[in-house]
């Protein structure tokens, strides 16, 4: 079953991305599985073009390190295929204003930024394109993209009626543990690469002490109890949420094991700093090493433009394009 799924090169990848997206992607990397950096949707920022580059070959070192390997899935930089940036026009010429203008990171994002670029409101159509372009049958998806994967299905679903049969239609999923990472000192929002405090985001590649820093300071409540309830006890789930990740157990079998905040927080502590130690280490390898990541992403990109120019030229030969 083709997997397809992205990550955005804005910001530091923190612990949030990897259990909720980097992880599973790991475990159910597959020959016909493929990773993609979607640098074009960076562009929505106001970014600087040598950041830009910097960040996005900065990620694909992050996954590599991570685990995913280039001789198994297929990782690629999503400007590096055309067909991207091609299919998006013809899937903005099937959306509707309305459909846009309803979805909720646009209006979370349009309201705190000034003069919001248009690629803003239509990312979500580019984001169709890049699942749609590989004929994915999975998306894995974060709890908050679902909105998203339904636009895509939508738009895949109307231009199948419109112009016959082109596109598959993807079915999601959202990992089971820690789809969602909480900010550490603020539970009640979602861990992020920019809108964080100092203490609130665990970046990947902090080092030991600041990791363990962080956990204990990390927001919990006062009474003392050990236990799984996210709506009562948001800080404390949300670090038996990341604890049960990185262990592969349930938040509830974690849970039972203590009955003091400071022992699993210590023990949490050890945990991540053990378990990202190799990530670091494989990702330092990596950089040093900018001839066999270039050759990595020169290979992605063939092995991807090989399915999604087909697909887009399906595309544009339905919706009536010559030589399409």
């Amino acid at each position: 079953m083709r997997i397809l799924s992205g990550i955005q090169p804005s910001g530091t990848m923190h612990v949030g991305n990897y259990l909720g997206a980097v992880k599973q992607w790991v475990s159910s990397q597959n020959p016909d599985a493929y990773y993609c950096v979607v640098d074009l949707h960076a562009l929505t920022l106001d970014i600087d073009p040598d950041e830009l580059r910097e960040k996005t070959i900065d990620c694909v070192a992050t996954l590599l390190a991570a685990g995913i390997d280039p001789e198994i899935a297929t990782v690629f930089v999503q400007s590096n295929v055309a067909a991207h940036a091609k299919l998006n026009w013809l899937l903005e010429c099937v959306a509707t204003f309305g459909e846009l203008n309803r979805m909720t990171q646009f209006k979370e994002k349009s309201g705190r930024q000034k003069g919001y670029r248009v690629g803003l409101l239509t990312y979500p159509v580019l984001m169709a394109g890049d699942i749609l372009l590989y004929d994915a049958e999975q998306v894995p998806v974060g709890d908050d993209q679902r909105q998203h994967l339904e636009l895509t299905r939508v738009l895949a679903e109307r231009f199948n009626s419109r112009y016959g049969e082109t596109f598959t239609v993807p079915v999601g999923y959202v990992p089971h543990a820690a789809a969602r990472v909480m900010d550490l000192q603020d539970p009640s929002r979602k861990m992020s690469k920019s809108l964080s405090s100092p203490l609130g985001s665990l970046y990947l590649f902090d080092e030991p002490s600041e990791i363990e820093k962080k956990i204990k300071k990390a927001v919990t409540d006062t009474d003392g109890e050990v236990q799984f309830d996210q709506k009562k006890k948001p800080g404390l789930s949300n670090l038996l949420e990341i604890y049960a990740s990185f262990s592969n157990e349930t938040p509830h079998e974690v849970a039972a094991r203590y009955t003091r905040y400071g022992d699993l927080k210590n023990d949490l502590a050890e945990l991540i700093v053990a378990s990202l130690t190799p990530i670091r280490n494989r990702y330092r390898e990596l950089r040093s090493d900018p001839a066999q990541l270039n050759a990595i992403i020169t290979l992605g990109a063939k092995k991807a433009s090989a399915i999604a120019d087909p697909v887009y030229e399906r595309a544009a030969k339905a919706m009536g394009l010559i030589g399409g």
